[in-house]
């Protein structure tokens, strides 16, 4: 079975991941010159105890950001809450930024409607994912968001304009973002604890995922509303 159906998607999905890996590379000279405190465990988090209990709040903060403005990838703060908080409060930390960053993006599309919704978001993502979340329920959308790299953050505008309350879509929204979280606050533990085969491991796992979805966005969307009636809910 062919994986890429053209020698043009092969050359695509190799620059894809060259991008990728440029990104990752670059972050980390950046990082080397300018922050060098953050490859010492020990100095980075004397750094983040001088705000004492304000750290918990920043990250949170910073998830719940990314999910409405989306600047950085919820997974890349994942990541970090891991490596400064460890697995189990890294994991709370995140996963709270993101649902209150979710709660947030439902709200305002609630509030202000359709034409704020077109306004901010792309017209070609207004075109593809208008009448989603109604047309796949609770079991199709839990299925789409498990993907990482799918458009996830831009989906939660979107519930915001059908009739589904707050309380079923955070429920779904937590189902469907807590495996990837986990995985990756978990590989940024590893990190810390000096672990890093097993954290590349992860860290590569959920890049091969997003990237996977990613480039089969409209594929996997089409999948999950074929399947839907024979969804169990």
């Amino acid at each position: 079975m062919e994986v890429f159906s053209s020698r043009r998607d092969r050359w695509r999905a190799a620059l894809g991941l060259l991008v990728v890996v440029l990104a990752f590379v670059g972050l980390y000279v950046a990082l080397q010159r300018y922050a060098p405190f953050v490859f010492d465990d020990e100095e980075l988090r004397n750094w983040i105890d001088q705000f004492g209990a304000l750290a918990p709040l920043v990250f949170v903060v910073i998830q719940a950001v990314q999910v409405v403005v989306a600047p950085i990838p919820g997974q890349v703060v994942a990541l970090v809450a891991g490596y400064l908080f460890g697995s189990i409060a890294g994991t709370v930390y995140s996963l709270v930024g993101v649902l209150i960053g979710s709660a947030i993006a439902f709200l305002l599309a609630k509030r202000y409607g359709r034409s704020f919704v077109e306004d901010i978001l792309d017209e070609d993502v207004v075109k593809r994912f208008d009448g989603f979340v109604d047309r796949v329920g609770i079991a199709g959308l839990i299925a789409f968001v498990l993907v990482p790299g799918l458009p996830d953050d831009v989906i939660c505008f979107f519930a915001g304009l059908t009739q589904w309350s707050l309380k079923t879509f955070m429920i779904v929204i937590t189902i469907g973002r807590l495996p990837a979280y986990v995985i990756t606050v978990y590989a940024g533990g590893q990190f810390a604890s000096g672990q890093f085969l097993s954290a590349l491991a992860l860290v590569g796992i959920v890049i091969s995922l997003s990237l996977f979805g990613l480039r089969n966005q409209e594929q996997i969307q089409q999948l999950v509303q074929r399947l839907e009636p024979k969804l169990p809910f």
